[in-house]
């Protein structure tokens, strides 16, 4: 007797994907695309910060050019303002200045920003005080200080 084995058929085939890999396939994707959101986000943070350290230098340098129009008055103490300090409503262009240059750390930096000079003899130190807050994700007080000679 030659018997012969049929080999049986499945009764159900796999033809094409199942659910089950569409749903991994999915999850995969969907952790990816929240990872590079993150990043992202990060990058948009990085570069408000650096956007406002550049807006600090050139405002110090603003400052300063101010100071070495009118050397004389820095040397003896008239753009000399703390960083708590009020501007004086003087009419001298020391203090014209030191109030536009205010009142530009504030537009450019925003409210929380300040700014101090620092004035002697030969040495003139410049202060450029904000909130990072937005740009480093946490409670930081950015600070920019220049140092020049007269």
């Amino acid at each position: 007797m030659n018997r012969r084995f049929s080999q049986r058929q499945p009764l159900y085939s796999q033809r094409g994907i199942g659910l089950i890999e569409v749903l991994i396939t999915v999850l995969v994707l969907s952790i990816g695309l929240l990872g590079l959101a993150g990043l992202q986000l990060a990058s948009l943070r990085n570069n408000q910060s650096a956007m406002e350290r550049s807006m600090g230098v050139m405002q110090s340098y603003s400052i300063i050019e101010a100071i070495r129009a009118d050397a004389d008055s820095a040397k003896s103490g008239r753009f000399n303002i703390g960083l708590d300090d009020d501007p004086s409503a003087s009419a001298t262009f020391p203090a014209k200045a030191v109030q536009v240059w205010r009142t530009q750390l504030t537009q450019n930096l925003g409210d929380a920003a300040k700014g101090s000079v620092t004035c002697n003899s030969t040495d003139c130190t410049v202060i450029v005080q904000w909130d990072d807050s937005r740009g480093l994700g946490g409670s930081a007080t950015q600070q920019i200080t220049t140092e020049v000679q007269l």
